[in-house]
């Protein structure tokens, strides 16, 4: 079992910049894939980035150029810098982790984009 501990959430107004960061805890493989999906109210829960162990990553192209995905595999953490802030960022921000075919999320944490 794998726990996903998320933080760093809440309102900002556009062009503004939060850092989500995800925890996790359990029984980690050293090599897994970490990232982060959104899903705003009434839409489907959509690909915002991802990381592998070894540094890969893979972005939304809505969120190119102003999201970084960045990890910690010491502390097993993985972050979510995210720079110009628009209100269509709004949505819930979920931590998932994979490795070996089991799939693990987080609760989840608000974002809000104020314009």
């Amino acid at each position: 079992q794998v726990q996903l501990v998320e933080s760093g959430g809440g309102l900002v107004q556009a062009g503004g910049s939060l850092r989500l960061s995800c925890a996790a805890s359990g029984s980690i493989f050293s090599t897994n894939i970490m990232g982060w999906y959104r899903q705003a109210q009434g839409k489907q829960r959509d690909l915002v980035a991802v990381i592998t162990s070894g540094g890969i990553t893979n972005y939304a192209d809505s969120v190119k150029g102003r999201f970084t995905i960045s990890r910690d595999n010491a502390k097993n953490t993985v972050y979510l810098q995210m720079n110009s802030l628009k209100p269509e960022d709004t949505a819930v921000y979920y931590c998932k982790y994979n490795a070996r075919l089991h799939t693990y999320w987080g609760p989840g944490t608000q974002v809000t984009v104020s314009s």
